[in-house]
């Protein structure tokens, strides 16, 4: 849908990405079971569960101008765990 909205809207000077978050430190991802978080945490790249601040660092960046010409991307926010996939 990103790349399609980049397509269209282009010309008028509008963006159009994804951020797709890993596993964010969250009220619901608080309820799982700490050895699982754990577990997760361990496959991760970076060894530890993204943050709000993390996922709203990268969309305040792709709003901004420095971002004004990164249209039709998926930006994995992640720390990693999606590589190759």
């Amino acid at each position: 849908m990103a790349r399609s909205l980049a397509r269209e809207l282009g010309s008028r000077g509008v963006t159009a990405n994804v951020v797709a978050p890993g596993f964010i430190e969250t009220d619901m991802t608080a309820e799982l079971e700490e050895d699982l978080v754990t577990k997760y945490a361990d496959q991760i790249p970076l060894g530890r569960l993204g943050s709000v601040d993390d996922i709203a660092g990268t969309i305040e960046f792709l709003a901004g101008e420095s971002a004004g010409y990164i249209t039709g991307a998926l930006i994995p926010v992640d720390g990693g765990l999606g590589m190759g996939h």
